[in-house]
């Protein structure tokens, strides 16, 4: 036990009694990883099976079984009478020596011994801050998630005898039934005319908005997006090889009479667009403007992605509908995500196309994800058959559209004469137009050493525009007086 080999297998050996790994495996994958790495040597004489065992707290019979894989591989060798040995020197003219120099196990490789490659299109401004308070670009409060009765639903879900039959590969209802109850919800509330074949459920709509891009993307093909549009849609497609062409946006959405111009000297593959809240400036897309960028569609033979952003959270009686429940021609791919109101754990994306499309990105799904969340699907799926999900979304739309008028008001009364915006009618972000002269980057420095973190992302300034996306679905009026307050002291 107390021999300096002994020693050394009990610190760089770690076994997983949970692994699905045998444990023998484990061991001899562990010892041949040492062995390359030069922290076992050439010609090291092992414990016997006995020691090696006690040491490791295994049965003998493992540590025999770890040692024949290993002789059995070539990485030992048993010399009667004498031991087992680190590869045998006969051995060594067929296998090179490990540098003397290699890094020992507690390290790893820096990089790769190949070469990688490496993309600048898909290096994006994601960043962190530890800070006491932060801006988002409109996200829900993970505190009003009914955490106690998602929990009871997903114990009274685990218990069933019919969840075990779901939680199996290739079952046939995996998801037949959230498909029905989804497909149902969005019939009621977009006003489509959808079966659970047109769904395809998705971890999340960044996910769906990927496969989209890659199954109907070709390098070289023309993508059309706003003028100001969110930076994470023009990756996915600059990254699937496309092109992409901006057109303005103004108070009623993107501009289609600009469309119908450029697709007059331009083929145009596809169409991005936020139709009920236009990414980052909140504005709903014009009834006139709807009509006209499907009657374009058809005529010129371009697919429209119609991101559902925000929808579930609308403050005016009046309701604009999905482009996806007037289309007549299959040239509208909708995505969105449900459950938008809750935590993020307990989301889940969606697409809804004509069945073909379903089926081959279906194909592209099992590549990436074979299961979905079963039990989370079939927690969701009775909350909106049981009526749950309506009643968590009317309730927190109240305390969302509080915050909104909150943080309209905060504005007002300390920014009147820097800012102008104009209060959204839904979603959770408000966009907010600066006349000050200050650089927003420096700002936001500044405003990170006083405890409030603004990402780069939230931050639009060029010659002719100076603006931020501020979201505020996350913060309490509290938060939001605190925040602001940081952000004038800055902006001085």
């Amino acid at each position: 036990m107390g021999s300096p080999v002994s020693l050394a297998f009990s610190s760089f050996i770690t076994i997983e009694r949970q692994s699905a790994t045998p444990v023998y495996l484990q061991i001899a994958q562990q010892v041949t990883n040492a062995i390359q790495r030069g922290y076992l040597p050439v010609g090291t004489k092992l414990p016997g099976t006995r020691l090696l065992s006690l040491q490791l707290q295994v049965h003998r019979k493992t540590a025999i079984a770890a040692a024949a894989e290993l002789e059995a591989q070539g990485w030992l060798q048993l010399v009667p009478n004498k031991g087992t040995y680190v590869v045998s020197k006969q051995a060594l003219v067929k296998l090179q020596r490990p540098k003397q120099n290699m890094p020992l196990l507690n390290s790893y490789p820096v990089q790769t011994g190949y070469s990688v490659k490496q993309s600048q299109i898909l290096d994006a401004p994601f960043e962190y801050q530890n800070c006491t308070y932060y801006f988002t670009d409109g996200t829900p409060d993970v505190r009003l998630t009914a955490i106690k009765e998602l929990s009871g639903m997903y114990t009274a879900s685990m218990t069933r005898r019919r969840t075990l039959s779901k939680l199996q590969y290739h079952s046939a209802d995996t998801d037949q039934y959230f498909k029905r109850q989804l497909s149902n919800y969005l019939n009621l509330t977009r006003g489509l005319r959808i079966s659970p074949a047109n769904l395809l459920c998705t971890s999340s709509k960044e996910m769906g908005l990927y496969l989209i891009a890659q199954l109907l993307l070709s390098a070289g093909d023309t993508v059309v997006v706003g003028e100001l549009g969110h930076f994470g849609a023009n990756m996915v497609f600059q990254n699937a090889g496309a092109s992409l062409k901006t057109i303005p946006v103004d108070e009623e959405g993107i501009c289609t009479d600009h469309l119908a111009k450029l697709c007059e000297r331009t083929t145009v593959r596809m169409v991005y667009v936020n139709s009920q809240h236009h990414y980052p400036t909140t504005v709903t897309l014009g009834a006139s403007r709807r009509m006209e960028l499907l009657n374009l569609a058809g005529k010129y033979g371009f697919i429209i992605i119609e991101d559902d952003h925000d929808f579930e959270f609308q403050y005016g009686r009046s309701v604009s509908m999905p482009l996806a429940s007037a289309d007549n021609n299959g040239m509208v791919v909708y995505l969105g995500t449900f459950g938008n109101s809750l935590a993020p754990g307990f989301r889940t994306g969606f697409i809804v196309a004509p069945q073909n499309l379903i089926h081959e990105l279906q194909k592209h799904l099992l590549l990436m994800d074979k299961k979905e969340n079963v039990i989370a699907e079939l927690v969701l799926g009775e909350m909106i058959e049981e009526g749950n999900i309506h009643r968590h979304l009317k309730k927190t739309l109240k305390i969302y559209q509080q915050r909104r008028d909150a943080l309209c008001q905060i504005l007002e009364d300390n920014f009147k004469d820097t800012v102008s915006f104009t209060k959204p009618d839904g979603g959770l972000a408000l966009w907010s137009v600066w006349s000050t002269q200050n650089s927003l980057l420096d700002v936001s420095r500044k405003c990170a050493a006083k405890g409030l973190f603004i990402p780069k992302t939230l931050l639009y300034q060029n010659k002719k525009l100076t603006a931020m996306r501020i979201g505020f679905g996350h913060m309490d009026e509290t938060e939001m007086k605190s925040s602001l307050e940081i952000l004038k002291g800055s902006m001085l």
